[in-house]
């Protein structure tokens, strides 16, 4: 009983220092959720603004073009994926990347062929695994994203879409990931960024029966949609990525706290089984000496005789 009793203490020692580690990740997720829920208030106005401003300068000319102008027959599409960099997040990056899945082959389905980017080594390292091919990739800053990555990003997928399919361009760009709906409520999502639907968007600037201004253009409608429409790619994928951030941290201390939980649970199990354990050992211990007496009596009543 004595080597079970010390197997029970190493195993509560274990588990305790698992639980501190679980709860400092907790406390540091839940600190990290408030700055990035600021983050993407402060990044919506600015978003939601320039939104309306591309409505307006598309629906208020007559010119085609390619990031505004549906494709007649849709042959490649682009699928930007936001997964997170580390783990221990419970089941954010798994969810985003069936979704990502599940939309890739929706696309396929309506024949188009499928380019993939990712973000987050989580995803990346998916795909690797799987031998799936990636398009281009970006790691080091899903917790913690700046509008210099959303630049990053948003600058291969505009190229891409400016190009031919026949010179490797896509026709249309659509984007999956985590929307950070509530601390307790995390969704993935997709929706397509390009070409711009732009009843969808006049409803995201503030509403389908908005009326929008009219506006005189200078030098052409053509050059002010060339110098708007990367504005508004990037500054979608930056909210998108501050959404996924807030969505990761969230994911996170949920997850940490599960396990601190569980920990808990389990140092409680093993010290009742210390404590039973070693109740064992007093009562052998005990019943060894009443025994022990039992016998040296019966010895010495022998010895009268």
């Amino acid at each position: 009983m004595g080597a079970q009793l010390r197997v029970y203490k190493r195993r509560i020692k274990s588990v305790t220092a698992t639980k501190k580690i679980t709860k400092a990740m907790e406390m540091i997720s839940a600190s990290r959720i408030v700055k990035a829920q600021r983050k993407v208030a402060a990044s919506t106005p600015y978003a939601t603004e320039l939104t309306r401003a591309v409505t307006a300068v598309a629906t208020g000319s007559n010119t085609k073009h390619p990031l505004t102008t549906e494709a007649e027959s849709p042959v490649r599409a682009a699928v930007l994926l936001l997964t997170s960099d580390r783990g221990l997040a419970g089941g954010y990056s798994s969810n985003a990347i069936k979704t990502a899945a599940r939309l890739t082959e929706r696309l396929r389905g309506e024949g188009k062929e499928v380019d993939t980017y990712v973000v987050g080594r989580k995803g990346v390292a998916y795909y690797g695994f799987r031998e799936l091919k990636i398009a281009d990739s970006w790691t080091g800053f899903t917790d913690n994203p700046s509008y210099a990555d959303a630049k990053e990003i948003a600058a291969p997928l505009i190229e891409a879409i400016e190009k031919d399919t026949a010179e490797g361009g896509v026709d249309e760009l659509h984007i999956v990931f985590t929307e950070f709906v509530s601390m307790l409520t995390q969704t993935p999502v997709d929706g397509r960024l390009l070409p711009l639907s732009l009843g969808e968007a006049a409803a995201g600037g503030g509403g389908k029966d908005e009326l929008l201004p009219l506006f005189d253009f200078e030098p052409s409608a053509e050059d002010v949609l060339d110098a708007l429409l990367p504005r508004y790619v990037e500054s979608r994928i930056y909210n998108a990525l501050l959404q996924a951030a807030a969505s990761e941290h969230a994911s996170r201390r949920k997850a940490m706290k599960s396990a601190t939980d569980n920990a808990g649970d389990l140092i409680n199990t093993y010290t009742r089984l210390a404590n039973a354990a070693r109740q064992a050992d007093i009562t052998q211990e005990i019943s060894e000496i009443v025994g022990g007496a039992s016998a040296l009596a019966d010895a010495t009543a022998g010895s009268d005789y």
